[in-house]
This record gives structure tokens, C-alpha cells and sequence, in this order.
């Protein structure tokens, strides 16, 4: 009789284990945000990072990254780096540049340069870094430095595709044209395996002859 309990309590056990299997399995949710204006329009280069998601292993070597100078514009005009990663700044024009930024996730300038500047630039805490040229004003470029791998930019039609291995998470919310400021970020909760629409309040780009604000402390 013992025996046949203890059989029992090892099939009872076995279907319990493959139960909870299916169940985390299950739990995962392949989910889409569509991002959008005030004004209903589709909303590009946003950025979406999950909260509480797993930081970058010190063990793994992340590759460099590429902010370029080509027509006195950053190229790409927002790099989305780990936390920790380095940031190259070639330039490739055929005048100098003088990058900086006032930015409390990363403070720094890169003097009067052409070509090749001696070293990269680590970027090793999280948060909004805004860059500018001292010579040309109209430069204006970002660097969003994200705490965990789960990182993600919205393509041209505002979409964003993402799997999320638990239900309810949480999201931030970034985008360089939000009216709240630059150090902001909108947090939302996911609830559904539903299509989900966010909506960020921008504002038109300001002429760019001038930093302005954007430059002012309290913008990370």
C-alpha cells in the first residue's frame, strides 16, 4: 500500500511540474504598441524600455557604438547604448567640430577635432544625454542610455514589437520631441496580450539655431 501511495505522490508530482511548466510558458505575451502624437500621428523614434528587466552582465562586451558628424548633423540624431557601453565619435565632415553636453547622465566634450577623436566616450550611467557642437549650433543630437537589455525604438509607422515573459509589466516611455522634460519618462502598465496604443505629447521641432533649454540643468 505504500508503494502505491508513493507511485501516487510521484505522478501527482510529475503532472504538477509539467502544469507549472505550461503555465510560465503560457504566461509569456508577445505584445504590439503603437505609438502615437497628440494629434494621431504615427510616432517614430520613441523609445521603450521594460522596468525590472535584466541589467547588462559586466561579463558581456558590448560593441562599440557609432554617433557620426556628417553635414554638421549627428548621425543617427538618437543612439539608444547600454549602460556602460562606449560611443565613437568620428567626424565626417571636412570641418572640425566641437562636441559636448551639459547632461547630468554624461557631462563631457571632445575639443576642436577633425577625423578620428583619440578615445571613446563611456557612457556609464543610465538616462537622456543631449549633445551639441560649440561651433555649430544647429547641432542637436541624442543619446538615450538604457539600465536593462530590454530596449526598444519605434519604426517609421510607430510601431513596436516586444515579448514579455510575464504579465502585468511595466514600460517607460521616451521620445526627444515629448513636452515634458527631457528627463521625463512616461510609465505605462501592460496588462493584455491585446494591440496597445500609447499617445506622448510632443511639440514641433524648435529652429535650430540655438540649444536653448535644452541645455538647462535638470535636462538628464
Amino acid at each position: 500500500m505504500f508503494k502505491r501511495a508513493l507511485q501516487k505522490y510521484a505522478k501527482h508530482s510529475y503532472f504538477l511540474a509539467i502544469g507549472l511548466f505550461y503555465s510560465q510558458f503560457a504566461s509569456s505575451a508577445d505584445i504590439n504598441l503603437v505609438l502615437e502624437d497628440q494629434h494621431g500621428q504615427k510616432l517614430s523614434g520613441a523609445v521603450i524600455e521594460l522596468i525590472n528587466a535584466s541589467t547588462h552582465s559586466a561579463s558581456k562586451t558590448l560593441p562599440l557604438a557609432v554617433m557620426d558628424q556628417v553635414h554638421k548633423q549627428f548621425l543617427p540624431e538618437l543612439l539608444v547604448v547600454q549602460q556602460g557601453q562606449q560611443v565613437n565619435f568620428p567626424n565626417s565632415d571636412n570641418i572640425r567640430h566641437h562636441v559636448y553636453s551639459f547632461s547630468q547622465a554624461k557631462p563631457f566634450q571632445l575639443r576642436l577635432y577633425s577625423g578620428q577623436p583619440k578615445e571613446p566616450i563611456t557612457f556609464d550611467q543610465q538616462g537622456v544625454v543631449v549633445l551639441g557642437c560649440n561651433i555649430h549650433d544647429s547641432m542637436v543630437g541624442y543619446i538615450y542610455v538604457a539600465s536593462s537589455e530590454s530596449v526598444y525604438k519605434s519604426d517609421k509607422k510607430g510601431l513596436i514589437s516586444l515579448t514579455l515573459d510575464t504579465l502585468p509589466a511595466q514600460v517607460s516611455v521616451w521620445h526627444p520631441l515629448q513636452t515634458a522634460p527631457l528627463e521625463n519618462k512616461k510609465i505605462i502598465t501592460i496588462n493584455s496580450q491585446k494591440q496597445l496604443l500609447v499617445t506622448v505629447n510632443t511639440s514641433s521641432p524648435a529652429p535650430r539655431n540655438t540649444f536653448g533649454s535644452k541645455f538647462k540643468a535638470g535636462n538628464d
